[in-house]
């Protein structure tokens, strides 16, 4: 998937900018602040009606202004156009359209427009709590599958519901009924969970090798209580727990994924460039599958790319995603020179801009 044509308007601090994209590598330079990552947030809306922060939309429009609009042409790897439209109005909200038809539902987007981003912000998936990877994986598996963000989101409103429950002294009978609903989602979400990670590990443990020069060995773990006892056994020797403490205490909602390094935890154990060369090597796996799963390559946005990482690494990295496997790549660098550098000796074909204050110069 290429995108051709990028207009934004009213979005942070980028007042009116026309941007024309190449097919391969786009490089944003300029200072800290200077607009560089709100582009590539405009894409990440494009595909996702959100930003790739954890803010808001009202906080997306540019200060003193009503909204913001964001206006993408794309092309298909079949060669089919597109057209994607997202704005925001302070008084009427978010709507987001593909080509002049606007979506009932925001989740029907999920997959339209596939990107795979690497930022400084992964680090939160392995210093956070099991909760960051948790909503990771369930991303990445509801673009690759619809029938999963159906049972994810049936779940979730059964879990609410039973908490719910709790609080009010039900009877059994009624709990008996939940749980049924409960564990008729969590089967088909702890076996799509499963499935991934099995085909993750191999990849992840590949792209690992080939930009550390294969010095450590890396391994990626799915824990969940369903690998113990189907959950209608556990949330029954749960229950009394459940009455104490008013919320369910088992169910997939606990699941985590543990990332490891040398046999020992990442976290503890890793160092930054091994733990930002990991979470390279676990977003190159996944632009493989989505890549597999939609035969769209997606388009790869590279922000801070030198962030933690040593020349060595980046420039292993660059020659890489120069291959014939990966398609459209923007990249943000506040180093011009750095940047244009490292790109030349991996021998790379790319367009450079450089960002001042929310504006482009060629």
């Amino acid at each position: 998937m290429i995108l051709e044509r990028l207009s934004i308007i009213n979005f942070k601090n980028i007042e009116n900018v026309e941007l024309t994209l190449t097919a391969g590598i786009n490089c944003f330079v300029g200072d800290n602040g200077a607009g560089k990552t709100n582009i590539l947030d405009a894409v990440h809306y494009l595909s996702a009606a959100r930003s790739m922060h954890t803010i808001t939309d009202q906080q997306s429009v540019r200060h003193g202004e009503e909204y913001f609009l964001l206006d993408g042409i794309l092309h298909h790897d079949d060669n089919r156009p597109e057209q994607l439209v997202c704005s925001y109005t302070r008084r009427g909200g978010k709507t987001l359209k593909r080509n002049g038809k606007e979506y009932d539902k925001l989740s029907d987007h999920v997959g339209c427009m596939p990107i795979v981003i690497v930022s400084p912000a992964d680090s939160s998936l392995i210093s956070d709590s099991a909760e960051e990877r948790r909503r990771y994986f369930n991303r990445l598996i509801s673009t690759l599958d619809r029938g999963y963000l159906a049972a994810l989101i049936r779940y979730n409103a059964t879990l609410a519901e039973r908490n719910k429950l709790l609080k009010a002294n039900p009877s059994e009978e009624m709990l008996l009924i939940y749980d049924q609903m409960l564990s008729s989602s969590a089967d088909v979400i702890y076996n799509r969970r499963s499935d991934i990670i099995k085909q993750l590990r191999p990849l992840v443990e590949e792209y690992y090798a080939l930009l550390s020069e294969c010095r450590e060995q890396i391994d990626i773990e799915y824990r969940s209580e369903l690998q113990t006892a189907p959950l209608s056994e556990l949330l029954l020797a749960s229950r009394q727990r459940d009455f104490v403490n008013e919320f369910t205490s088992s169910g997939i909602h606990r699941d985590d994924v543990i990332f490891s390094i040398g046999g020992f935890p990442l976290r503890k154990f890793g160092s930054q460039g091994q733990q930002k060369s990991f979470l390279i090597a676990l977003k190159l796996a996944e632009y493989a599958l989505l890549s597999k799963h939609s035969d769209e390559r997606p388009i790869l946005l590279l922000d801070d790319l030198f962030d933690k990482l040593d020349m060595r690494r980046v420039a292993q990295l660059l020659r890489l995603v120069g291959g014939s496997d990966f398609g459209q790549i923007l990249i943000t660098d506040c180093n011009k020179h750095r940047l244009q550098h490292t790109l030349d000796d991996a021998g790379a074909e790319y367009r450079l801009l450089h960002i001042t204050n929310g504006n482009i110069e060629l």
